[in-house]
């Protein structure tokens, strides 16, 4: 993913609500809570294998 795309969230994490807008410098407004928040993506947990 490069810089200017982002992760796109279905819901507000704080109220639930879904309707979220776009934001300048990547961030999301909820037009419930007013909040603005950010989404990273921080990677893969891939599970230990024993043997």
């Amino acid at each position: 993913m490069t810089s200017t795309e982002r992760a796109t969230p279905f819901y507000c994490p704080y109220c639930g609500d879904e309707d979220l807008r776009p934001e300048e410098n990547g961030g999301w407004l909820c037009s419930a809570c007013r909040r603005v928040f950010s989404v990273k993506f921080l990677g893969l947990s891939l599970p230990e294998v024993s043997r």
